[in-house]
C-alpha cells in the first residue's frame, strides 16, 4: 500500500490520525484517483460523500479505548456529520459483534448473518497470513483463535480482511476529529461493491444508508447465499 497515514497507537480517538506534509498530499491524491476510478460503483451514499477527502487505511488491532468524556464528544461529532450529509444508521447490537453485524447488514440487508461474516473473515486471516501478520503484535494463531469467538470486537485488521474476502471497498464515516472519511480497499483485486459503515471510533459500528432512500432500499435479502 503506497504512502499511508498511520494511526498513533494509544492516542485519543480525537487525535487518532496524524499526517506529514507530502504524505498527506499523496494520500489525498490517491483518494481522488480511487474516487474517480470507482465512480460507477458508487451508490447513493457514495455520491453524497464524493466531495470528502479520504485516506487509505492502515490495519491495526484495538489498543486504545476512549474515556467516557472522549467517547461522548466523538459520538456528538459523528451525529453532527450524519445529519450534515443526510445519512441514516441502521443500528446494530453492541454485543461485541457490531463490526460483523454492520458488514452483514451491508452485504445481506440483515445484521443477523454476522456469524457467517466472522467465519469468512477469520478464514481469510488464516489463508492469507502473510498479508496481516505484520499488523498483529501477538502470536498470530492466538489472534485468529480470539477473533473466531463470538463477541470478540473486530478491529482494523479484520476490516482489511473483510474487504479482501468480499471484494469490497469498505467506507467509514468516522468520529475522528481530523478526518471523517476512511476507506479500506481490497488488495490484489478491484472492488466489486461498496460497503458503508459509521464508526464511533473504538466504540461501535453501524450500517449506513442515505436517509431519503432508506425505505426503498432496505429490504432483507433471501438466505440462499449461505448455501
Amino acid at each position: 500500500m503506497t504512502n499511508v497515514i498511520h494511526y498513533e497507537a494509544g492516542s485519543s480517538s480525537s487525535t487518532s490520525v496524524s499526517s506529514q506534509g507530502n504524505e498527506t498530499n499523496d494520500d489525498r491524491m490517491i483518494a481522488e484517483i480511487l474516487s474517480e476510478e470507482y465512480a460507477n460503483l458508487d451508490g447513493a451514499v457514495g455520491r453524497r460523500l464524493s466531495s470528502l477527502s479520504s485516506i487509505p487505511h492502515v490495519p491495526r488491532i484495538n489498543t486504545y479505548f476512549p474515556t467516557v468524556n472522549d467517547a461522548s464528544l466523538d459520538h456528538q461529532r459523528l451525529f453532527q456529520r450524519l445529519n450534515a450529509y443526510g445519512l441514516f444508521e441502521v443500528k446494530v447490537s453492541g454485543d461485541g459483534n457490531c463490526q460483523f453485524r454492520a458488514i452483514s447488514d451491508q452485504l445481506y440487508r440483515s445484521p443477523e448473518h454476522h456469524k457467517h461474516v466472522r467465519k469468512e473473515v477469520v478464514k481469510q486471516l488464516k489463508e492469507s497470513r502473510s498479508l496481516y501478520e505484520g499488523y498483529v503484535p501477538m502470536k498470530y494463531k492466538s489472534y485468529c483463535k480470539k477473533m473466531r469467538k463470538s463477541g470478540e470486537w473486530g478491529d482494523h485488521v479484520t476490516l482489511q480482511a473483510a474487504a479482501d474476502k468480499f471484494g469490497a471497498k469498505i467506507c467509514l464515516l468516522t468520529s475522528f476529529r481530523d478526518t471523517c472519511f476512511v476507506e479500506i480497499v481490497p488488495r490484489n483485486q478491484a472492488p466489486q461493491r461498496e460497503l458503508w459503515l459509521s464508526f464511533w471510533s473504538e466504540v461501535h459500528y453501524n450500517s449506513l444508508y442515505e436517509l431519503q432512500d432508506m425505505k426503498v432500499k432496505y429490504k432483507p435479502r433471501k438466505k440462499h447465499w449461505l448455501f
